[in-house]
């Protein structure tokens, strides 16, 4: 015994040595590249909502003269779409449960695919309507689908990352709107004939979208849903960031689905009530736990808050609003939203890389701070503007300026977070319908601001209606500081225990321990993210 102590001291006073490399910082995990391969994919589908909104912008200046429109008729052609879009992402749930994730944005593509057309021969004022009724629920069913899909095959290092990837292409897609206007305004007719190929352009992404969709893999959640343990593991093996997070991940998912641990068949029998969201509603409206109940408020108050904040009507009238601050030139007009797009395009990209190091909650309450202050000066400048006769450069330049303040502030929380938050915090079985309903909200509530704001700017001015969007923007900022608790670096499945009351500092401690050693150093981040110390 002697001797075994004498050999084995040398060796544990060795093992104790530090060298300099054990003072190297850890060296961080790649992003897994297929997860972030099927992100982009399905993120792609977003780009159909973006192009619509952006392009709208310029061809209802030239649709106005064409079919000889009032401004109320412009505003319903506007923002008509986002009541359509209803339709599409309250049946995208449903659909996503039956047919799966994969298959409903092909759906999505193809119907967004016959509108875009349909508007491009619009002869009159209805047919362009019904082509706009068509293109709405194309726009729904991207607009749900393509965030719950990547939510799905994100691993929880990344997710954040990943899932702010549908936000970006809208993002995308505003810009190349833009862009489609400015270019389309040079033909030879553009009153006639520019805005038909400004709008019918629009079918061409939708068939590059439908095809690329199938080689993407289903999401393993639905797989699991239908009982394929096989498929659903194969897709979390290469989604994840090593073979032991896929087991971890696979799990949770069984378990959420109440299927037994031990059961590791390829092919199982699962629950009909679990495969198709029977029994979904009455579990989140009816009788909901504290949790969901909270989950609900806070995925329904974030999409709300979203759209009524104003960003709608800056983007889809960001050219009414140049005029207002004293450009008169359509060609400058068009290029300053071109500006626009830029801004938030260059912004959205930033939020991207710094969901999953900063967290939700300091990227979108310093967001909406911005917000409030651009939406502020904003209204300020263009009431100075409204009161005077004479041309002050000074405020043209402070408005243009705010203007891309705001979008900015946006795109680096508002915009990207709603959508990753929405898509992350609802449980499994109610995940699909959860996140349709925030759509559904968030697409109504756009739906009121851009058909309205013309006509509210006349009744309070321009800069009255900035200011009312300051003061909405005010109270989102206390509901989230209040509502919303940090998710970053949490699995889909441990996102229930951070909610049930509104302390959010308090929510974060129970769920920070809940695991063991297999995802430690995930939530000892989150516990960090939060000011939590021990």
């Amino acid at each position: 015994m002697a001797t075994d102590t004498k050999t084995t001291a040398p060796s544990i006073v060795h093992q104790t040595h530090k060298t300099l490399p054990d003072f190297d910082p850890p060296k961080k995990n790649k992003r897994n590249k297929f997860s972030l391969a099927c992100a982009t994919l399905a993120s792609m589908t977003s780009v159909l909502l973006g192009y619509d909104i952006g392009v709208m912008s310029g061809a209802a200046i030239f649709i106005k003269d064409d079919f000889k429109l009032s401004d109320t008729k412009i505003e319903i052609l506007v923002g008509i779409l986002n009541l359509y879009s209803l339709i599409g992402s309250a049946a995208a749930g449903r659909t996503s449960d039956w047919i799966g994730r994969r298959y409903t944005m092909v759906v999505a593509a193809v119907i967004f695919f016959a509108g875009a057309l349909l508007m491009g021969f619009a002869t009159n004022y209805s047919f362009l309507m019904f082509g706009r009724f068509v293109a709405g629920v194309g726009v729904g069913y991207a607009l749900m689908i393509a965030p719950v899909y990547t939510a799905e095959v994100s691993p929880a290092s990344s997710r954040g990352f990943l899932t702010s990837f549908p936000e970006v292409f809208i993002n995308a897609g505003i810009l190349l709107g833009y862009v489609s206007n400015y270019g389309f305004s040079k033909v030879s007719d553009p009153v006639t004939m520019g805005w038909r190929y400004m709008l019918g352009i629009g079918a061409v992404p939708s068939v590059f979208l439908a095809v690329i969709v199938l080689i993407m893999p289903e999401s393993p959640r639905w797989l699991v849903l239908q009982g394929r343990l096989g498929e659903a593991k194969k897709v979390l093996d290469k989604t994840s960031d090593s073979k032991e997070e896929a087991l971890i991940r696979l799990a949770d998912i069984k378990q959420a689905a109440g299927i037994p641990e031990e059961c590791n068949d390829d092919i199982v029998s699962v629950a009909k009530k679990s495969t198709h969201g029977e029994g979904v509603w009455k579990e989140l409206l009816i009788h909901p736990t504290a949790a969901v109940r909270h989950i609900l408020i806070a995925g329904v108050g974030i999409h709300f808050f979203q759209q009524a904040s104003g960003i709608d009507a800056v983007v889809l009238y960001s050219p009414r609003i140049f005029e207002k601050a004293g450009i008169t030139s359509a060609n400058q007009k068009l290029l300053a939203t071109v500006a626009v797009g830029f801004v938030k395009t260059i912004f959205i990209l930033v939020a991207t890389f710094l969901l999953d190091r900063i967290g939700r909650r300091p990227l979108l309450l310093t967001s909406v701070l911005g917000m409030i202050i651009s939406l502020g000066t904003l209204g300020l400048t263009l009431t100075v503007i409204n009161q005077t006769d004479k041309k002050l450069m000074w405020a043209v330049v402070l408005c243009i300026s705010m203007v891309l303040t705001y979008v900015a502030s946006f795109s680096i929380g508002m915009g990207p977070i709603t959508w990753v938050y929405s898509s992350e915090i609802f449980p499994l079985k109610l995940r699909a319908q959860g996140t349709s309903m925030g759509v559904a909200v968030n697409r109504v509530t756009s739906g009121v601001i851009s058909m309205s704001f013309l006509s509210l700017s006349k009744a309070i001015t321009t800069g009255g209606a900035f200011f009312l969007f300051a003061a909405i923007a005010i109270v989102a900022w206390f509901f989230f500081y209040t509502a919303l608790p940090e998710t970053q670096g949490k699995t889909l499945e441990e996102m229930e225990m951070l909610f049930g009351h509104f302390r959010w500092k308090s929510a974060a401690a129970p769920a920070a321990t809940e695991k063991d050693n297999g995802s430690g150093g995930v939530q000892l981040a989150v516990a960090a993210t939060n000011g939590q110390t021990s």
